[in-house]
């Protein structure tokens, strides 16, 4: 059940009558050569620590450690709360709890890095927001993660996940094409439309930069957070809805590679270019 390109694995999921979740399940198991209940209860542990690391922050605010975020996910749930969101329910909660996400983690807490760091709010973001919304089960979530670790690993083994290698659309372009391709099979999607979705959300991020303003993973990171929740939820809607994508995933992931390879250096993580550079970054950056 190994695989390197999508178009291989949509191969399996076809000749063998599986969803991307079930080849990445078998996959798991012969690389770690162990049996399924193992992998999937590795699973279970990320997503209990994806879900506190999601809803603690919407209750309660977290400053971070370099002072540029914190409050932000109370602040949309408060909106939300009070009956005034203009996104409705599903689009709120994802953007509050990807926020919610960059705040434990500037404050030391505990997450999930999918892929990394700087952008471990989106899949928990849309995750959880499905669950609730729908009355997802547990063990459903988790297929829909182990469908979203198989995006992650095509764009490690043809792409980078990177902000100092190809920018943040390397970092919150791939944790968003993740998220729309496990929400498009929870939502009853096929093999091919998860990968239409997350085709779909790399082209729409394609050449996002990674500006990180005082050098650090907190602004405007957590706001393009948010930015990616909502438009995986977007790129599953159209996929689900019929859809196609003219440009398949594994030509998307080489886009996507070699855009950011030609991003100046000031563009990736550097804090040099970009939100970083700007005179109210720079003033910032004298007051500390």
């Amino acid at each position: 059940m190994d695989f390197k390109k999508a178009a291989e694995m949509l191969a399996l999921c076809d000749s063998n009558n599986l969803k991307i979740s079930q080849v990445m399940k078998q996959r798991e198991c012969h690389v770690f050569e162990t049996g399924e209940d193992e992998i999937v209860a590795r699973m279970e542990h990320a997503w209990h620590i994806m879900k506190d690391s999601a809803k603690e922050p919407t209750t309660k605010a977290m400053k971070s450690m370099g002072g540029l975020i914190g409050g932000e996910a109370k602040k949309l749930t408060d909106f939300r709360m009070a009956g005034k969101s203009l996104i409705g329910d599903v689009v709120n909660k994802a953007i509050a709890y990807s926020m919610a996400v960059l705040e434990v983690n500037t404050s030391m807490g505990l997450i999930v890095a999918s892929p990394t760091a700087g952008s471990a709010g989106v899949l928990p973001g849309v995750m959880l927001a499905l669950q609730e919304e729908y009355d997802i089960p547990d063990d459903r979530i988790i297929d829909g993660l182990f469908n979203a670790s198989a995006i992650g690993y095509l764009a490690m083994q043809n792409a980078t996940i990177a902000g100092a290698v190809g920018g943040c659309q390397a970092e919150i372009g791939v944790a968003a094409a993740m998220a729309a391709s496990a929400a498009t099979e929870l939502m009853g999607g096929t093999p091919l439309q998860c990968t239409f979705a997350a085709s779909t959300v790399i082209m729409n991020m394609l050449g996002l930069i990674c500006d990180p303003v005082l050098g650090l993973v907190e602004y405007p990171c957590q706001n393009r957070n948010a930015s990616g929740a909502a438009n995986a939820l977007i790129a599953a809607e159209m996929s689900l809805a019929g859809i196609t994508q003219m440009i398949p995933l594994d030509e998307m992931l080489d886009c996507m590679y070699n855009v950011g390879k030609r991003l100046p250096v000031e563009f990736r993580e550097t804090a040099k270019g970009g939100c970083a550079t700007t005179p109210t970054a720079c003033a910032l950056c004298k007051s500390k």
